[in-house]
């Protein structure tokens, strides 16, 4: 398992905490600079016939677009940048972990949580910047019967609160798994004598193609359970 191990490539401390500069933080900061750069660069020059680049880059805009309003409605275009943010940083992290060598930054659920803690700490503050104490009324769904109300509150609330838990654990065991699954098969491939190599290299090229599907959905699943929860915040639907 020394493939999800954090190491220390620049020690530092402060105050008496361990801040030292690791992997996964130095992957994560690649993903910020290579997805920027791809961006800016693809972007760069854009023309009425749009270069491959350009193409790509216009795909995921719209690709997220389209999310964003299928949710939120128009009104919801005014949290793009936020969301299409997490998008693209999710996806980058995962595209670099499947890079033989690597690091995969997602593999961690401290990283995952985190992630889910921002989405859900921003989404409550819309909650109550847009609607102030009437945010609550999210834990009092319409139509339901007064005598029900001790029962139904209690589980709302639950509900509202494992939503960090539930987004980061989604993540984080859909990218460890699928990473340890091809460590397994691969390691077969090397220790089986030739005659037998046949079925582990095969199936170890065929889950690396599902790996990269994996990697692109999680980021897509995310992305919409971040809007799902924005919905709520902005829009109360139930």
């Amino acid at each position: 398992m020394a493939q999800f191990e954090i190491k220390r490539l620049v020690p530092m401390e402060l105050f008496g905490y361990d801040i030292s500069f690791t992997n996964s933080a130095l992957f994560m900061v690649l993903a910020l600079v290579l997805a920027s750069g791809f961006l800016i660069f693809a972007m760069n020059g854009r023309s009425l016939v749009p270069s491959r680049m350009q193409s790509i880059a216009e795909s995921l805009y719209e690709f997220v677009a389209g999310i964003v309003r299928e949710n939120l409605g128009e009104e919801g275009m005014r949290y793009f940048p936020w969301v299409f943010s997490i998008f693209i940083f999710i996806l980058a992290v995962n595209m670099l972990g499947m890079i033989p060598g690597s690091f995969t930054v997602t593999s961690h659920i401290i990283v995952t949580f985190a992630l889910a803690l921002m989405v859900w700490v921003t989404v409550t503050l819309i909650g109550f910047a847009r609607h102030g104490v009437g945010y609550l009324k999210l834990f009092v769904p319409d139509g339901v019967p007064i005598w029900l109300m001790p029962l139904i509150v209690p589980i709302e609330i639950v509900s509202y609160l494992i939503r960090p838990i539930s987004l980061a654990v989604r993540l984080f065991a859909n990218m460890m798994a699928g990473h340890t699954m091809l460590k397994v098969f691969a390691s077969f491939a090397v220790s089986l004598p030739v005659v037998a190599k046949a079925f582990p290299v095969l199936f170890t090229a065929a889950f690396t193609g599902l790996e990269f599907l994996v990697s692109f959905l999680q980021a897509f699943i995310f992305t919409v359970l971040t809007c799902i929860y924005l919905n709520d915040a902005v829009n109360m639907h139930h």
